[in-house]
């Protein structure tokens, strides 16, 4: 998993509508340097042995370079994002890509942030969070559609807008990394719970989080992450996993980061539940 990713680019990128903390029209990104930083993070998916297929933003489309909000993926099929609507226009886009490419997508009935709101595990599992974006009646369609378990989290801020922010995933089959205080009491308690599953949990500090730690792809030998968190990325090399850390600081003039910027195409598995 984590190994097929769609990403675009950062011709249109720009700070128009400040629908995130992190957004401020007076600080503009810098177009050469958002995409030096992009480059990279795509040339670090390939050295890391992973596929990157490639869509092409859109004129008036400012935020379509974080494509993972676009939608979340499961096999042939997939649930397409329903984003604030300064970012409605790049779902077509997506739509189209999918469909030339045998993906079945539907529309989300209910606000939701794709795959930032929703951060696949091994098997079936997915951690699906609410508080901020998405609408808590996503949880059942995303179970049911795509056949996920869902464990349900709750983000407490908007700083922590997505989920992945909150919680990181450097490995799907045993490792997450998180910062409790992202989250609300019953999630913490939800998170600590997938020890009995047989995860094991990093914690992150607030200061760490804020500075987008935790917008990671992780593949279970690789791990992609932003500069600027060395207590996170010591312990993930603690736990034998490869750390690749890049400049994101244009990227987080918009509120992204690596994991904002790679939608996940290669999640298998069928099942259906929604957890308690």
């Amino acid at each position: 998993m984590h190994q097929h990713l769609l990403v675009s680019d950062t011709r249109h990128f720009r700070v128009e509508d400040e629908i995130n903390p992190y957004m401020d029209r007076a600080r503009q990104p810098d177009p050469a340097a958002a995409r030096a930083e992009h480059d990279a993070l795509v040339a670090a998916h390939a050295a890391a042995g992973r596929t990157v297929e490639h869509l092409a933003s859109a004129p008036g489309e400012s935020d379509m370079v974080f494509t993972a909000n676009a939608a979340l993926v499961r096999g042939d099929r997939a649930v397409l994002g329903r984003p604030p609507a300064a970012r409605a226009g790049e779902i077509a886009h997506v739509r189209a890509w999918l469909a030339a490419r045998g993906v079945v997508a539907e529309d989300a009935p209910y606000a939701f942030s794709g795959q930032g709101d929703a951060l696949a595990l091994r098997d079936d599992l997915l951690l699906a969070a609410t508080g901020q974006r998405t609408d808590p009646r996503m949880l059942g369609v995303l179970a049911e559609r795509l056949d996920h378990e869902v464990v349900p989290l709750r983000t407490v801020s908007p700083e922590f807008y997505d989920l992945d922010l909150a919680v990181g995933v450097p490995d799907p089959d045993g490792l997450l990394a998180w910062c409790p205080e992202a989250l609300d009491e019953p999630s913490r308690a939800r998170v600590r719970g997938l020890r009995r599953r047989g995860f094991t949990l990093v914690e992150v500090d607030l200061a760490e989080a804020r500075a987008f730690a935790l917008n990671l792809v992780g593949d279970g030998r690789h791990v992609t992450m932003t500069r600027g968190a060395p207590r996170l990325a010591a312990a993930l090399r603690a736990h034998g996993l490869t750390v690749t850390e890049l400049a994101t600081e244009q990227l987080a003039r918009s509120g992204g980061g690596v994991r904002c910027t790679a939608l996940t195409l290669d999640v298998p598995g069928t099942r259906t539940a929604v957890a308690a």
